[in-house]
C-alpha cells in the first residue's frame, strides 16, 4: 500500500511540474514583437503591475509597452485596411471581368443564334425563309411543273391522235370523193352516149 501511495505522489508531482512548465512556456511565447493582437494584450496584461488605492484596483502598464502595442494595433488596422482595399479592388476587377465575359458571351450567343438562323434558313426570291418552308415551296413548284408537263404530254398525244384520225378521215373522204367523181363521170359519159344514140336514131328515122 505504501508503495502505491509513493507512486501516486510521484505521478502527481510530475503532473504539476508539467503543468507549470507549460504555463512558463506559454508565458515565454507571449511577446509584443510577434503573435496576434489578442496575445499581445495578454502579454501586456501579464506584465502589468497592480495596486490598490482607496479600495480600487489599478493596473500599471509601462508606457513604452503601451506605445508599442498601440503601434502594433495601428499597423494591424492599416494592414487590414490595405488588405480590404486590395480585396475590394480585386472584387471590382473580377466584377469588370465578369461583366466583360457576360458581354462577350451575349455577343457570342447572338452570333451563334444568327448563324443558326442562317443555317436553318435559305434565300427565296430575296427573302429569308426556313428550310422547311423552302422545301415545301420547292416541292410544290416541282410537282406543279410535273403536272403541267404531264398535262402537256397528254394534250399533245391527244392532239396527235386527233390529227391522225383527221388525216385518216380526210384520206377516206378523198377516196370516197374520187369514187363518187368517177361514178358521176361514168354516168355522165353513159348518158352522153345514150343521148348520142337517140340523136342518131332520130336522124335515121327522118
Amino acid at each position: 500500500m505504501k508503495g502505491f501511495s509513493k507512486f501516486y505522489i510521484v505521478i502527481a508531482f510530475l503532473t504539476c511540474n508539467l503543468h507549470f512548465a507549460q504555463q512558463s512556456a506559454q508565458q515565454e511565447e507571449l511577446s509584443l514583437d510577434s503573435g496576434s493582437i489578442e496575445s499581445q494584450f495578454e502579454y501586456l496584461y501579464k506584465k502589468s503591475g497592480n495596486y490598490n488605492a482607496e479600495g480600487k484596483r489599478y493596473e500599471v502598464v509601462r508606457i513604452i509597452s503601451l506605445d508599442k502595442l498601440k503601434k502594433n494595433v495601428l499597423d494591424s488596422v492599416n494592414a487590414s485596411n490595405k488588405k480590404a482595399i486590395e480585396l475590394k479592388n480585386t472584387i471590382s476587377n473580377h466584377e469588370a471581368t465578369i461583366s466583360s465575359l457576360n458581354s462577350k458571351l451575349k455577343e457570342t450567343t447572338d452570333s451563334l443564334k444568327t448563324v443558326s438562323n442562317e443555317k436553318d434558313s435559305m434565300s427565296f426570291l430575296g427573302a429569308q425563309v426556313s428550310k422547311a418552308t423552302y422545301n415545301v415551296i420547292l416541292w410544290t413548284v416541282i410537282i406543279g411543273l410535273l403536272l403541267l408537263f404531264f398535262l402537256f404530254v397528254y394534250k399533245f398525244r391527244r392532239s396527235n391522235i386527233l390529227t391522225q384520225e383527221a388525216k385518216v378521215n380526210l384520206s377516206e373522204l378523198e377516196t370516197e370523193y374520187e369514187d363518187h367523181r368517177r361514178r358521176a363521170l361514168e354516168r355522165e359519159q353513159k348518158i352522153s352516149r345514150q343521148l348520142q344514140d337517140e340523136i342518131n336514131k332520130y336522124k335515121k328515122s327522118k
